[in-house]
C-alpha cells in the first residue's frame, strides 16, 4: 500500500487524469488539462502514423511544460507497438498507460528513459502481476468506467487493490464530481482517471451530435455491447444501437470459438468496430454508435475543460 498520490508522482496540483479516449482525445484536450494543473493522456492509436504521434508529442510540449501521457496497447493486436514505444521513450513523455497485454517490456524500456508506467487492470491477480513488474501506478478500471469497463464496482475493486498492492492505485470509472473524487481518495486512491465528462467540451473534435448525446442521455442509458471490438464495451443506448442489438451474431460467436481463426476474427471485429466508432464520432448519420460511460449523468452542457476542472476542484474542497 502506497501513500503516494498522483500529485506526488507527477508534480501536479490536482490528482486527475483526463483519461485517454479512443478517437476522442486530442492534443487540445491534453494541453487544456495540463494548464488546469491536472494531467491527461491520449491513445497512441489516435494517430494514423507513428510520425504523427511524434509530431503530436512535440506540439504538446511546445504548448506546455507540464506532464502528460500516452496510452499504449501492448499486445500483438497493435502492430505499431514497438515503434510507438520507441518514440515515447525518445521524446521522454512523462508517463505511459498500458492496456491489453503484458507491460513487462514497456516498463523496462520506459524506466531506462525516465518514463513512468501506469497499468490498466480490472482484477487483483493482474494488479499484483504488474505490481511485481515494477509499474509506477496501477489504474483500477471498475465496472462504472466508460469503454472497456471492468467487472467489479469501485467499492470492491479499489480497497482490494489498495490493501494488496505496493504501487499507488488510481481509480477509473464512475466519477463525475469533485465530491466523488474526494470519496475515492478517502478509499485510498492516489488519484482518479475521468473520461466521459470531457467528451462534450469545447476542446473535443467529435460531432455536435455526439456531444449532445452526452447531454441528453444519462447513466441509465449506458449499455454493454460486444459488437464493436469483440469484448464488452459501453455505449449510449441510442435507437440505432437498439436496432442492431448488442450481442455478436451466431456466425461471429462461432468463429470466435475456432482456435485457428479466433485471432484473425478478433482483429477483424476490432477493426470494423473502430471504423464504425470513427464514423460516428466525426460524421453525423443516423447510424451512430457513441462510446461513453455512466458519468455522462453529470453532463448538462458543452463547456471548456478549464471550467469543468475548476468546478471539480471547488467541489473537492467544499
Amino acid at each position: 500500500m502506497s501513500k503516494q498520490t498522483l500529485c506526488d508522482i507527477l508534480g501536479i496540483d490536482f490528482p486527475l487524469i483526463v483519461a485517454p479516449m479512443f478517437l476522442v482525445s486530442n492534443t487540445k484536450m491534453i494541453i487544456a488539462a495540463t494548464k488546469a494543473s491536472c494531467t491527461g493522456a491520449i491513445p497512441a492509436l489516435n494517430f494514423r502514423t507513428t510520425e504523427e504521434l511524434r509530431t503530436a508529442i512535440r506540439y504538446i510540449k511546445s504548448q506546455t511544460d507540464k506532464p502528460f501521457g500516452i496510452n499504449l496497447i501492448v499486445n500483438k493486436s497493435n502492430i505499431y507497438y514497438k515503434k510507438q514505444l520507441e518514440i515515447i521513450c525518445e521524446e521522454k513523455v512523462a508517463f505511459v498507460i498500458t492496456s491489453l497485454g503484458s507491460p513487462e517490456e514497456t516498463i523496462v524500456k520506459c524506466h531506462e528513459h525516465g518514463v513512468k508506467v501506469f497499468c490498466d487492470v480490472t482484477d487483483l491477480k493482474y494488479a499484483q502481476k504488474v505490481d511485481r513488474l515494477g509499474c509506477d501506478a496501477i489504474i483500477a478500471v471498475n465496472k462504472e468506467a466508460g469503454g472497456h469497463a471492468g467487472t467489479k464496482s469501485y467499492r470492491e475493486l479499489l480497497p482490494l487493490l489498495v490493501e494488496n498492492c505496493t504501487a499507488p492505485v488510481i481509480s477509473a470509472g464512475g466519477v463525475s464530481t469533485g465530491k466523488e473524487i474526494r470519496q475515492m481518495m478517502e478509499l485510498g486512491a492516489a488519484g482518479v482517471s475521468m473520461g466521459s465528462i470531457f467528451i462534450a467540451t469545447d476542446e473535443s473534435d467529435v460531432t455536435r451530435e455526439y456531444k449532445q448525446a452526452c447531454i441528453d442521455y444519462g447513466a441509465s442509458d449506458i449499455i454493454m455491447t460486444t459488437k464493436l471490438s469483440g469484448t464488452p464495451c459501453t455505449v449510449i443506448n441510442t435507437p440505432y444501437v437498439q436496432s442492431i442489438g448488442t450481442n455478436q451474431n451466431w456466425l461471429e460467436k462461432l468463429l470466435n470459438k475456432n482456435k485457428k481463426l479466433k485471432k484473425w476474427v478478433k482483429a477483424f471485429v476490432f477493426s470494423r468496430g473502430m471504423k464504425k466508432l470513427e464514423q460516428s464520432a466525426f460524421g453525423a448519420t443516423y447510424k451512430t454508435v457513441w462510446c461513453a460511460g455512466p458519468s455522462i449523468e453529470s453532463v448538462k452542457e458543452i463547456r471548456s475543460i478549464q471550467a469543468i476542472i475548476s468546478d471539480l476542484r471547488a467541489e473537492y474542497a467544499s
